[in-house]
């Protein structure tokens, strides 16, 4: 293959989960920008629809399906709704997730008294939202014998984070679990099905914002400035920095990769701290 074309993903149908956040928001915006076909699976259709449109002249490469990624049977009814308008998809991104205030700790909240129910949906969200949209939609991709399942990890998958132990170990679970249906699709229905995962360390979001800087000054928290210091490149990544590792991993340049997952944080993961 010419190396001009090893990045090359336009025509590639791909479904996303999560794409309406501000890291999904600049994966999806570059994944059509690079002429692949996307189907954001959300809740909130009104908010996919809002993104679509900011999509301009290439929004017609872009369309939003209603389904939780918890719920199996709305799920498999947007996948059919899919492949109606995109044909048979070619990847699938794992990217819903996040964290709840009442499954993390804090000088008012104890570790003995984190809400089950909390707990549960930080673990459902992240691990069975990634399992339950790779049985339904890597389902085709084992019939047709080729496909790329991409989840998003994160760096507290490798080393969990104070205060947010439930998403640490959710994330932790999301990793391992990449490995393991990288090895069972490839060996149990085709090697040229592939599963990885990027592992973004930290970036400013809507979930985390005001525990990294402070609300009323912008200026970073006790919290942020920690990791900033433990962090080489000394700061905070930009959500379009993800894109590059996202390109790699579902285009032709990552051929012979499989059942790993990517750190994206700046050097967070390799510091040791001295």
């Amino acid at each position: 293959m010419p190396q001009t074309h090893l990045f090359d993903i336009s025509g590639t149908s791909i479904v996303m989960t999560g794409g309406t956040g501000v890291l999904g928001r600049a994966i999806v915006h570059a994944l059509v920008n690079h002429g692949a076909k996307v189907a954001l699976i959300c809740r909130d259709l009104e908010k996919a629809k809002t993104q679509i449109k900011e999509l301009g002249t290439t929004s017609g490469r872009c369309a939003a399906f209603q389904a939780d990624v918890l719920d199996r049977k709305a799920l498999e009814s947007a996948a059919g709704e899919v492949q109606k308008q995109f044909g048979n998809i070619d990847v699938l991104i794992n990217g819903a997730g996040g964290n709840n205030p009442k499954a993390t700790t804090t000088p008012e909240l104890s570790f003995f008294d984190l809400d089950q129910q909390a707990l549960k949906f930080v673990s459902d969200v992240n691990f069975l939202g990634t399992v339950i949209p790779s049985q339904v939609f890597g389902a085709g991709m084992a019939q047709r014998k080729e496909g790329i399942i991409l989840n998003i990890s994160s760096l507290s998958g490798f080393k969990p984070l104070t205060r947010v132990g439930a998403y640490s170990a959710a994330k932790a679970a999301v990793s391992n679990f990449t490995q393991w249906l990288a090895v069972h699709m490839a060996k149990e229905y085709s090697p040229r099905i592939r599963v990885n995962a990027i592992a973004p360390g930290f970036f400013l979001t809507e979930q985390n914002r005001f525990l990294l800087t402070d609300r009323k000054t912008g200026e970073l928290s006790p919290r942020g400035k920690t990791i900033i210091e433990h962090t080489p490149m000394a700061r905070f990544g930009e959500p379009d920095e993800l894109v590059g590792a996202v390109l790699w991993l579902l285009s032709p340049a990552s051929n012979f990769v499989t059942g790993i997952v990517v750190p994206i944080d700046g050097g967070f993961s390799a510091f040791s701290g001295v």
